[in-house]
């Protein structure tokens, strides 16, 4: 027996070279999200960190992730960016869905939203919008809808992290 698991052991160790990572897969690295972005917001079941970039003069580009905090299957998040002017009008908006349906608890997916602007904007809200899966054991079968807010996304002030 200890003979046959020192020859696993050999065929292990042979496939590894002096780095230890010939023949193992790659690992994709995983970063904590506030190591990477600027801005975070929070609610009961959901946190989302975010960056604004300007890749052109008239876009603004939010790339970020949303982490599952809660305990229940966060599905179909759709996050939405809203360009509101002074008279707090909205002006153009853009949407998209995390490419994850289901998030569950600690996970982490990444999202994208580029928003075509025109110079009239003074802020830029996010929207988001979820649906947590039922409690075990409830009267109601469906799934809990949550809507949240975070109002200008990009300010050098507000829903910062450092």
């Amino acid at each position: 027996m200890q003979g046959g698991f020192l020859a696993l052991a050999g065929i292990v160790l042979s496939a590894c070279t002096a780095d230890g990572t010939r023949g193992l897969p790659a690992a994709q690295p995983t970063v904590y999200p506030p190591a990477v972005f600027a801005h975070r917001v929070a609610a009961e079941d959901v946190e989302i960190y975010w960056n604004c970039t300007r890749p052109t003069p008239d876009v603004l580009q939010l790339d970020g992730v949303a982490k599952n905090i809660g305990g229940r299957e966060v599905r179909s998040l759709e996050l939405e960016l809203d360009s509101v002017d002074a008279k707090n009008r909205n002006l153009l908006r853009a949407a998209t869905s995390l490419p994850d349906i289901v998030l569950y608890t600690n996970q982490i997916s990444p999202f994208r939203l580029q928003l075509q602007t025109g110079g009239a904007e003074v802020r830029f809200d996010l929207f988001y919008q979820y649906r947590l899966r039922p409690r075990i054991g409830t009267l109601n079968p469906g799934a809990e809808e949550r809507r949240s807010m975070a109002r200008d996304v990009c300010s050098e002030t507000q829903h910062r992290l450092r």
